[in-house]
C-alpha cells in the first residue's frame, strides 16, 4: 500500500522542526507500519536538539523514541502484526547476534533506537522491524482512564526504570533511593514502592517531590534545602526509624545532571547499588575507590530489552503504576513551542505528541 507519512525533522539545532512529507518504502519481509497514536518528547530529544549531542543518522531526523500505535501494513513475515495495536521498543536489539542470543541486546551492534538510528515518533507513521515489538490489550485501557496515545511513555519512562530496577534487584523490605524525579525518576519511584521498597525521593524542585507522596514516595528530600553528607545522614535516620538495612541502598540516578550524580555517588553505603539512568554531557569528579571500599556496584543502564515490556505495561493496566497525572497530551503541530517549553521546565508534565 501506498502511504504518505507526514514528519517533523530536525536539521541543525539552530532551526524550528521542519514539517515534510514522504512516500513510505516499499515495507522488508520483516518490517512494519504503524500508524503513531502518541509520542513522548523525553529529555534525550532536548539534549539532541539543544546540547549537541550527536545522532548517529545524519540530518536531517525526525527524532522522537517513545512510540504508541497500531500498525497498518506489514511484510511478508510479519502478518501477526496487522492491526494490532503496539508500543515500539526505544532500543530495538537485532535479536540474532551473539549478544543478543545470550541476553544482551541491551550493547546489541546493530541495535536501532527511533529518533537517533533511524527517523523517530514525532510522525504520523513509522516503519520499523516487527521483533519486539509489545502489543497491548485495548480492552484493559478503559479500566485504568488511558488510551494507547498515553502509552507511548511506557517506551522509556516506564520501562527504563524498571529494568534498572532488575537489575538493582528490588526485593520487598530494601531501601530505594531515586535522585532526580522528574519523567523517568517519578516512574522509578512508583516501580521501586510496586516492588514493596521503602523510597526516598530526592530532587530540587518541591512540587515534583510534593506531588510523589501521593505515588509511593516514603520519604521526600529536597537537595536544595540538604546535600552532601546531611543528605546521606537523613537518609541513614529514616532507614533507622523505619527499621531498614543500614547496608545495601538500591540508588537510582534519575537526574541526568553533574549535580544529581555527585549526590547519588556520595549515597554509596556498604553493599549498595547504583544505577546511572540518567543521562548528561556533564563531568563529574568522584572518588572510583568508594566502590571498592563499601564493597558497592556501580551499573549502567541503557534503555530496557524488549523482554521485559510486558511486565512493564502489566503493572501499568493493574494500576500499580499511574501514568495520568504526569503525562499530557499535545497536537504533533504544536511540537516547535512544546520542545521550547520543555526545555524552559515550563510543563511539569512528559508531553505527547498525537499526530
Amino acid at each position: 500500500m501506498s502511504q504518505t507519512i507526514t514528519r517533523w525533522e530536525m536539521r541543525s539545532g539552530d532551526e524550528p522542526l521542519v514539517e515534510t512529507e514522504v512516500e513510505a518504502a516499499p515495507l522488508e519481509k520483516n518490517e512494519v507500519l504503524v500508524e503513531v497514536a502518541g509520542c513522548g518528547v523525553c529529555h534525550t530529544d532536548l539534549g539532541f536538539y539543544y546540547d549537541g549531542v550527536r545522532t548517529r543518522h545524519e540530518l536531517p531526523l525526525t527524532l522522537g523514541h517513545e512510540i504508541s500505535g497500531r500498525v497498518i501494513a506489514t511484510g511478508s513475515e510479519s502478518n501477526r502484526w496487522q492491526d494490532a495495536a503496539v508500543i515500539i521498543p526505544a532500543v530495538m536489539p537485532c535479536g540474532e547476534c551473539d549478544v543478543c542470543l545470550r541476553g544482551m541486546g541491551n550493547i546489541c551492534s546493530r541495535q536501532l533506537m527511533p529518533g537517533n538510528d533511524m527517523h523517530g515518533g514525532f510522525a504520523s507513521h513509522i516503519v520499523v522491524p516487527s521483533t519486539g515489538l509489545c502489543t497491548v490489550d485495548e480492552q484493559r485501557l478503559s479500566s485504568v482512564g488511558l488510551d494507547l496515545a498515553d502509552l507511548s511513555v511506557i517506551a522509556d519512562a516506564v520501562t527504563t526504570p524498571y529494568q534498572s530496577a532488575a537489575q538493582l534487584d528490588i526485593q520487598p523490605g530494601d531501601l530505594a533511593i531515586v535522585v532526580g524525579v522528574g519523567g523517568v525518576g517519578g516512574y522509578a519511584v512508583q516501580i521501586a514502592s510496586a516492588m514493596g521498597a521503602k523510597v526516598v525521593a530526592i530532587d530540587v524542585v518541591q512540587e515534583k517531590l510534593d506531588k510523589l507522596t501521593s505515588y509511593g514516595a516514603d520519604l521526600v528530600l529536597n537537595s536544595r534545602d540538604i546535600s552532601g553528607r546531611d543528605l546521606k545522614k537523613a537518609v541513614k535516620t529514616f532507614a533507622k526509624e523505619n527499621s531498614l538495612r543500614q547496608t545495601e541502598w538500591k540508588i537510582f540516578e534519575c537526574s541526568g545532571t553533574a549535580p544529581g550524580q555527585t549526590a547519588a555517588y556520595g549515597l554509596l553505603t556498604h553493599g549498595a547499588r547504583l544505577a546511572i539512568v540518567g543521562f548528561t554531557m556533564a563531568k563529574v569528579e568522584v572518588r572510583l575507590s568508594n566502590l571498592m571500599a563499601f564493597h558497592a556496584q556501580a551499573v549502567g543502564n541503557w534503555g530496557c530489552l524488549p523482554e521485559y515490556y510486558p511486565a512493564a505495561l502489566e503493572m501499568v493496566l493493574d494500576g500499580k503504576i499511574s501514568m495520568k497525572p504526569f503525562i499530557r497530551q499535545f497536537p504533533l503541530a504544536q511540537i516547535n513551542q512544546v520542545f521550547t517549553a520543555s526545555h524552559a521546565h515550563e510543563i511539569e508534565q512528559r508531553p505527547v505528541m498525537v499526530p
